[in-house]
Parts: C-alpha cells; structure tokens; sequence
C-alpha cells in the first residue's frame, strides 16, 4: 500500500504551556539535547530551545512529534535550506 504523505511537509505547530512544558509537531530531526539546550530540525528550520532543567519526556520521529519538559526560556528559528544547498554542514554554520 502507498504511503500518501510522502512526499509532503508534517504541519508545524508548537502548544507551550506554562513555559513547563512544549509540544512540537513537524519535526524532522532532534541534533542534540542537553538541560541547557535543545536543537531541533524542523519542517519551518532549525528551532534551539533554551531553558533550564530541559528534558525531551516524548519524541516520535515518525510522526514528527517532540515534548520537551522543563523552565523554557526561549525558542529562535534559524533558516536551515540555504545552507544545506550551499553544501556546508550543520557544525560549519554553527561556529561562523
């Protein structure tokens, strides 16, 4: 049987509440994680949470779908396509 959403983009959504708790859909990749920070690929870019005591309490790839727990101070989008097509890696843009 054919899978009919290959080929198209997971909708992108993220429910916070009380800056405890952050559900996320459309995500295509989790980079890295730690208590300080989390970095994610989404379907919109890279989105990095950052916080204090963070913790990813649910992560289902193949729906798209990640929970990450904890005090979350900030969430700050960075475009990923126009990197990737210019053949640099994820560490190259991270350190300019």
């Amino acid at each position: 049987m054919e899978d009919l959403n290959a080929g198209r983009m997971k909708p992108h959504k993220i429910i916070m509440t009380d800056r405890n708790v952050c559900n996320i859909t459309g995500v295509c990749d989790v980079l890295s994680f730690d208590v300080a920070e989390v970095l994610l690929e989404t379907e919109q870019g890279m989105l990095m949470i950052k916080g204090n005591d963070l913790h990813v309490s649910r992560l289902m790839l193949d729906k798209g779908e990640v929970d990450v727990d904890g005090k979350i101070d900030s969430l700050t989008y960075s475009e990923s396509a126009g990197y990737a097509a210019k053949g640099e890696s994820f560490f190259a843009r991270l350190f300019k």
